[in-house]
């Protein structure tokens, strides 16, 4: 028998799900779009789809034990709470409750990018390392920090919030109420809709700006360099607070490479007169890290059950 578990990773733009066993072999997966514009419900309902249409994939000599399931905002992981997320749309939300009750398993709530992280720092690009940022860019930015060889959650809960770091005082207005978000310039609906509202074509995916940007696009570029300038000035701020050793980009943009890499190194370290910068780097599970980092959680919540 063939103990499996599966990692749900819930983002802007698409849930993502995948099985796996103990040793991180894959199973099978799922991707599904996020219907972020129709409500909590119908994202509820998407994330219990996937699950139900990849339990089918379990092979007949394997078992499902548990859902590792992550979402982004600020999450209540103790009590299985979604309590906020400005791209989702969703408040106080119940998540664990509601889907370990649809899908009839046990179920682990925590935040998606420091379920990114740890996926990276336990088997991907940062394994060994003791003072590590990792980055997630996509629909919107958010941050995992670890320190000591631990991620850290903070007081509260809310370590890592790198998006909403105010890096332009006078800039756009941000969804969470603050002007000149990270966020606001550098995330991939930032990117796109920055872009589509200027040159008055509708519907330009952030990747398509970024391949723009390197056909000459003169608008592109614009676009993309203010979002290089952003997230440039937001990791000088980390770095000289946190020093780390390695900073891993992730997310939607992690198959980028160099394009965004390189130009984004430079930027850090212009703004580190005195010192030089931490290595900036792809990390090794690109946009696969989330729901690998669940299915990590899911095997934690396994085993220490056991004992």
């Amino acid at each position: 028998m063939t103990d499996l578990v599966m990692g749900v990773d819930v983002g802007g733009t698409t849930v993502k799900a995948a099985l796996l066993d103990s040793d991180g072999r894959e199973y099978g997966r799922c991707e599904q779009p996020t219907p972020r514009h129709v409500g909590p419900e119908a994202i509820v309902a998407t994330i219990v789809d996937t699950v139900v249409e990849l339990r089918n994939h379990v092979p007949e000599a394997g078992r499902l034990r548990a859902v590792g399931l992550v979402v982004p905002g600020v999450v209540d992981a103790q009590h299985g709470i979604a309590v906020y997320a400005t791209n989702l749309g969703w408040q106080d939300l119940p998540i664990r409750q509601m889907v370990a009750e649809a899908v009839g398993l046990p179920v682990i709530l925590d935040h998606d990018v420091r379920a990114a992280g740890l996926a990276e720092l336990e088997l991907g690009a940062g394994r060994g390392m003791r003072e590590m940022l990792f980055v997630a860019l996509g629909t919107g930015i958010a941050a995992a920090v670890i320190t000591r060889g631990q991620l850290s959650i903070g007081a509260t809960g809310m370590a890592g919030e790198l998006g909403h770091l105010p890096v332009f005082p006078d800039g756009e207005w941000c969804a969470c109420g603050q002007r000149g978000c990270t966020e606001t310039y550098a995330s991939g609906a930032a990117i796109s809709r920055r872009y589509s509202a200027i040159s008055g074509i509708s519907g330009v995916p952030a990747s398509d700006v970024m391949s723009r940007a390197s056909a000459g696009d003169d608008l592109a570029q614009r676009i993309f360099s203010d979002a290089v300038t952003a997230l440039g000035r937001a990791l000088v701020n980390y770095v000289l607070i946190m020093d780390p050793e390695l900073i891993i980009i992730g997310g939607g943009f992690a198959d980028s490479g160099a394009a965004l890499l390189d130009p984004l190194a430079r930027e850090v370290q212009g703004g580190l007169a005195w010192r030089s910068a931490p290595t900036i780097s792809g990390g090794r599970f690109g946009a696969d890290a989330g729901r690998r980092g669940a299915a990590l959680l899911a095997w934690r919540m396994q085993n220490e059950a056991a004992l």
